[in-house]
């Protein structure tokens, strides 16, 4: 059985319209201890903006977060993935994009994210599996000799 992004995702996911404020980001942020808010503009996916992300903008900016928009800094388009995805493939995306987020999505509804630390987390099961394909592919290879 091949890990699916939906095994290993986290579903709580915090969102902010794209009007917000950079402040209100940063607020969420530290409210809900996350690394990253999902913007949405009328409630679907728009962008995202990251800890490092609000940092570039207090340093570039000489705006106070309450006057710079969501919008303005958020990363966008987003790149998004379906929770039925494997988890090679969300892998070799976030390799390809130079990315360590990806928002899932199900229908334009977000309803999670994958990040390298989930991976990280999952470690132990993704090496498991891998060892049980490897497996399934020397048991063929045995019986086709």
């Amino acid at each position: 059985m091949c890990a699916r992004v939906a095994d290993i995702m986290t579903t709580d996911v915090v969102t902010a319209d794209k009007a917000s404020s950079l402040e209100t980001v940063a607020e969420q942020q530290l409210r809900h201890d996350v690394g990253s808010v999902i913007i949405t503009t009328d409630g679907e996916p728009y962008g995202i903006i990251t800890e490092t992300d609000i940092v570039h903008a207090a340093y570039k900016s000489a705006r106070a977060l309450a006057d710079i928009s969501a919008q303005a800094v958020a990363s966008h388009p987003l790149t998004t993935v379906d929770p039925d995805r494997s988890i090679r493939f969300v892998v070799k995306r976030m390799q390809d994009e130079r990315i360590k987020k990806v928002v899932v999505v199900d229908s334009l509804e977000v309803v999670g994210i994958i990040t390298t630390q989930d991976l990280i987390d999952h470690y132990g099961l993704l090496t498991s599996e891998l060892k049980d394909v490897t497996q399934q592919h020397r048991q063929r290879r045995k019986f086709m000799h």
